[in-house]
């Protein structure tokens, strides 16, 4: 660290000469040399300062303080509040999942409101040997019967229009989905017949 008085200073261009006696020459200050003093310095301050050589052969001071005066006080930095602007987003797609989840949910579990529950009557029971007999009679009870079925591909209860025509598809035609126990009788569970 060197020390010299300042020989000359333009304050409009914000620069000026350091003289020191350890020093051949004199050396270049500029203003932003000394941005940690409280003031400006004044043609004869004494000032401490470090010579850094530049590219062009010229050396310049840095470093710098004058002597006597003393330097700013550290601006106290306010903590910025970084606001994530992303939060609201992520909120509002978390608050979509949730709601899509449980529809989704309420959906599967059979809880829509447009669902009504399926009211039990109460079961008769009839010996399954007389309920073959019936169907059998019914289905071939005339070629009148038998003429109004025909086997067209229908495998569900949901298909058939009347009991008659479910007993017929289970007795006469293949691949038939509509005796689940397989006790002869067909859409037991089905309220329309």
């Amino acid at each position: 660290m060197h020390k010299g008085q300042l020989k000359n200073w333009i304050d409009d261009k914000g620069f000026g000469f350091i003289e020191s006696n350890e020093l051949k020459q004199d050396t270049f200050i500029h203003i932003s040399a000394l941005r940690t003093m409280s003031r400006k310095p004044k043609v004869g301050d004494f000032i401490y300062f470090e010579v850094e050589k530049q590219g062009n052969g010229k050396s310049r001071a840095i470093n710098c303080r004058i002597e006597g005066v003393a330097a700013k006080a550290a601006p106290k930095h306010k903590q910025r509040l970084h606001r994530n602007t992303s939060a609201p987003k992520n909120k509002f797609v978390l608050l979509f999942m949730i709601i899509g989840i449980g529809a989704f949910s309420y959906q599967r579990l059979g809880l829509s409101p447009t669902r009504t529950p399926i009211q039990q009557t109460p079961s008769i029971t009839i010996p399954s040997e007389t309920l073959l007999n019936r169907a059998f009679s019914d289905a071939n009870a005339g070629s009148d019967t038998n003429s109004q079925f025909s086997c067209d591909g229908r495998q569900y209860c949901s298909q058939m229009t009347s009991r008659a025509e479910a007993v017929y598809f289970i007795n006469h035609c293949p691949i038939t989905k509509m005796d689940g126990d397989n006790d002869g009788r067909p859409c037991e569970n089905d309220t329309r017949f």
